[in-house]
C-alpha cells in the first residue's frame, strides 16, 4: 500500500503563490509516476500535472502551462507544485496521486492512478 499526504493549501490572492507538497510513504516502489489533479465546485475531477519519477519527464494540462511546475524530492519521497500567477478559476480541491505505469499516454487519466491524498483546499480570492 501507499500512503499519500498533501498540504500547503490556503487562500490567496489573484496573482499569488502556493506550493503544495506530497509526501508518499509504504511500497512507494511501485508507483512510477505522480500527478495533480483537481476538483472545483460543480465541476469533474481534472487534470493539472504529472511527473515521472525516474526519469523526471513532465506532463502539465494546458490551463495551467508556464504557471504551475510538478518537481520531486527523491530523498523525501515528495512532490511538489509549484503554483503561480494564480486566477480564480484555479480554486479548487488538489489531489495528489499516484500510478504505477508509466507510459505517457495514462498519466492524465485519473483512473490509472490507484493511490491518492486526501485532498487540500486551494483558494484564489481577493
Amino acid at each position: 500500500q501507499v500512503q499519500l499526504v498533501e498540504s500547503g493549501g490556503g487562500l490567496v490572492q489573484p496573482g499569488g503563490s502556493l506550493r503544495l507538497s506530497c509526501a508518499a510513504s509504504g511500497s512507494i516502489f511501485s508507483i512510477a509516476a505522480m500527478g495533480w489533479f483537481r476538483r472545483a465546485p460543480g465541476k469533474e475531477r481534472e487534470f493539472v500535472a504529472a511527473i515521472r519519477w525516474t526519469e523526471g519527464l513532465t506532463y502539465y494540462a494546458d490551463s495551467v502551462k508556464g504557471r504551475f511546475t510538478i518537481s520531486t524530492d527523491n530523498a523525501k519521497n515528495t512532490v511538489y507544485l509549484q503554483m503561480n500567477s494564480l486566477k480564480p478559476e484555479d480554486t479548487a480541491v488538489y489531489y495528489c496521486g499516484g500510478n504505477r505505469r508509466r507510459s505517457d499516454d495514462v498519466m492524465r487519466l485519473a483512473e490509472y492512478y490507484g493511490y491518492w491524498g486526501q485532498g487540500t483546499q486551494v483558494t484564489v480570492s481577493s
